[in-house]
C-alpha cells in the first residue's frame, strides 16, 4: 500500500497508508488511514489512576501504519467473535485511529466511535469498526479510540483518600474527553470539521456517550450523539463504587487508606487486572457492571438523566436505539434458564423493579400465551437492560427545550446463525452500520444471506446523514422504498424499525415499557 500524505499534528508529523479506490471493495475514492496516534501520555507508572496528560512531542515523522496497544483486559470470546485478533495490551494505550478521504480543507463531518465491551473489554482496533467505507462512500472522517478499562479506568479511590487531588475515579471517561479534545485541536489536518463532530458507540460505548452528554468537560466537543444498545442508566453512585475499590484493596492485602492506595499504584498490571476482575464478578453493584462511569462530582456531577432533564446537552442531536432481542447473545449458553421458574427469574429483575417484579413477569407472560419462561425471559431481560433505558433517555432528552432533535430506532432483522436462536441479538447491527459485512467474523455472526447488504446500505447511509446534518433522512435518501424516519417525540414515540424491509411503529410494545420505572 502506498504511503499517505504526511500530516502535522499538535505533537509531530505522521505518515500512514493510503487505500486506493476499489469498486470491487465498494470504495469510491482513496482513503488515508493513520493508526496508533497518541492523544495523551502513557498511563503507566505515575500515570495510573490519574487524569490523562498531554502526549509527548516527537521528532521526525512518526510511523502511523500499524495499530497500537489497547487497554489491559482479560481475553474475551465475544471480542474474538467480533473480529478481534490477538490483542497487545499495555497501560500505554491512549491512542486513536483516523480514516479520511483527504487531508485537505474540505471540513468534513467527523464521526468518533467509542467501542463497547462492558467497560472491561474491547478496543478501537476491531475489524468491524474499520472506517474505510464510511470515509470513502460518504466523505466523512472516522476516528476510533482506546480508553482505560476495568479498574484502570473506573476504580473510585476518592472515597478512600482525598490526599492526592490528581487521582481520578473516572479515568476512562476522561480519556474519551481527552480524545475529543485532540479531535478539536487536530482533526482539521485530516480534512475534518471540529465544529461538526458526532460521537457514536455501542453497548458500553453507547453508555459512555450517555455519560458524556452530562460531563461538563465534554461540552462543546461534540454536536451529535448516537447510542446503539446502551443509554445512561449505567452509572454508579460514589458510595457503591467506593465499596468496590475497598474490596479490591482488601483482596490485594492493602489497607483501605492513603497508604493502601499508594501501594495499589505499584501493583503489577496483570495482578491488578486479575484481582479486580475477580472482585467485579462478586456483584457488588446492582446492574452487574462494577466498573463504569461514577457520579463522582468533579467529572460527572449528577445522574445523566437529571442533567438531560435540566437542559444539559439540549442542543445536541441524539439518535438512540436497541436490537429486538439484545439479551439472547448473553443467554445463548445460559443453562440456568432450563426449567427456570417465575419466582427465580423475578429475583433477577428485583434490583430494578423491586416488589413489582412478579407482576411485571405476569404481564409479559400474559402477552405470550403458551411460551415457556425460557422464551419470555429474554424479552424481559432485553427491556430491563437496554430498551427501557433507551426510552428513559429519549424521554429525558425530549423533556428539555432545545434545538437538538431526537430519533429512535429498533433493529429487528434476525440472524440465521446458531439455528436462529440469537434472533436480533446484541451487537448484530454493528457490521451493518459500518458496512463491514465482509470483515473478519461478520459472516459467522450474520450468515451470508443476500438481503444483508440492503440493510447495511440503510444504516450506513442513515448514520452518515445524521453525522452530516442531524437528520438521518438527508442529504442522501436512505436507499429503500419505505417511509421516512420520523423524529421521536414523547407522545407518538415513533420508532424506525429496520429489517429486510423498513417500517415505522408508534410506541411498539408500549404497554410493557410502561411497566418499568419512569
Amino acid at each position: 500500500m502506498p504511503n499517505s500524505p504526511i500530516v502535522t499534528t499538535r505533537s509531530g508529523l505522521l505518515q500512514g497508508v493510503t487505500l486506493a479506490a476499489d469498486p470491487e471493495a465498494r470504495r469510491q475514492t482513496d482513503v488515508h488511514v493513520y493508526r496508533n496516534i497518541p492523544f495523551a501520555a502513557s498511563t503507566e507508572g505515575d500515570g495510573r489512576f490519574r487524569a490523562p496528560q498531554r502526549e509527548a512531542v516527537w521528532d521526525g515523522v512518526r510511523d502511523a501504519t500499524a495499530f497500537g496497544s489497547v487497554a489491559p483486559q482479560a481475553p474475551s470470546p465475544l471480542e474474538a467473535m467480533f473480529g478481534s485478533g490477538p490483542l497487545v495490551t499495555s497501560e500505554d494505550c491512549l491512542n486513536l485511529n483516523v480514516w479520511t478521504p483527504g487531508c485537505d480543507d474540505r471540513a468534513r463531518p467527523v464521526m468518533v466511535w467509542i467501542h463497547g465491551g462492558g467497560f472491561v473489554n474491547g478496543s478501537g482496533t476491531t475489524a468491524w469498526y474499520d472506517g474505510t467505507r464510511f470515509a470513502a462512500n460518504h466523505d466523512v472522517v472516522v476516528v476510533t479510540l482506546n480508553y482505560r478499562l476495568g479498574a484502570f479506568g473506573y476504580l473510585h479511590l476518592a472515597g478512600i483518600t482525598d490526599a492526592d487531588p490528581t487521582l481520578s475515579s473516572n479515568c476512562g471517561l476522561l480519556d474519551q474527553v481527552a480524545a475529543l479534545e485532540w479531535v478539536r485541536d487536530g482533526i482539521v489536518a485530516f480534512g475534518g470539521d471540529p465544529a461538526n463532530v458526532t460521537i457514536f458507540g455501542e453497548s458500553a460505548g453507547a453508555m459512555s456517550v450517555g455519560a458524556l452528554l452530562a460531563v461538563p468537560a465534554a461540552e462543546g466537543l461534540f454536536h451529535r450523539a448516537v447510542l446503539q444498545s446502551g443509554a445512561a442508566v449505567n452509572v454508579t453512585a460514589a458510595e457503591a463504587a467506593t465499596r468496590t475499590a475497598a474490596a479490591v484493596l482488601g483482596e490485594l492485602g492493602l489497607t483501605v487508606d492513603e497508604v493502601g492506595v499508594k501501594g495499589l499504584r505499584e501493583v503489577a498490571a496483570d495482578v491488578l487486572l486479575k484481582t479486580s476482575d475477580e472482585v467485579g464478578n462478586r456483584g457488588l453493584v446492582d446492574n452487574g457492571l462494577p466498573y463504569q462511569p461514577i457520579i463522582d462530582g468533579p467529572t460527572l456531577p449528577v445522574h445523566p438523566h437529571d442533567a438531560l432533564r435540566s437542559g444539559v446537552s439540549a442542543d445536541v442531536d441524539v439518535l438512540i436505539g436497541t436490537n429486538r432481542d439484545e439479551m439472547r447473545l448473553f443467554l445463548l449458553l445460559d443453562s440456568s434458564l432450563d426449567g427456570a421458574t417465575r419466582e427465580r427469574l423475578a429475583d433477577r429483575a428485583r434490583p430494578v423493579l423491586g416488589d413489582r417484579a412478579g407482576a411485571v413477569m405476569d404481564a409479559y407472560l400474559a402477552n405470550r400465551p403458551g411460551q415457556p419462561m425460557s422464551e419470555v425471559w429474554p424479552d424481559i431481560a432485553t427491556d430491563m437492560a437496554f430498551r427501557w433505558p433507551a426510552q428513559r433517555l429519549a424521554e429525558s432528552k425530549a423533556a428539555a427545550a432545545g434545538k437538538g432533535r431526537m430519533w429512535a430506532y429498533e433493529f429487528t432483522w434476525q440472524t440465521p446463525v446458531f439455528g436462529g436462536r440469537l434472533k436480533s441479538c446484541h451487537a448484530l447491527e454493528i457490521p451493518f452500520v459500518f458496512d463491514n459485512l465482509d470483515q473478519q467474523g461478520a459472516g459467522m455472526f450474520t450468515g451470508d444471506g443476500g438481503e444483508r447488504q440492503a440493510i447495511a446500505d440503510v444504516l450506513n447511509v442513515a448514520w452518515a446523514n445524521f453525522a452530516r446534518t442531524g437528520d438521518p433522512n438527508v442529504p442522501t435518501r436512505i436507499p429503500h422504498e419505505g417511509p421516512q424516519w420520523p423524529a421521536f417525540d414523547p407522545v407518538t414515540r415513533s420508532i424506525y424499525q429496520v429489517d429486510a424491509t423498513v417500517t415505522v411503529a408508534s410506541d411498539p410494545r408500549g404497554d410493557e415499557l410502561r411497566l418499568w420505572p419512569s
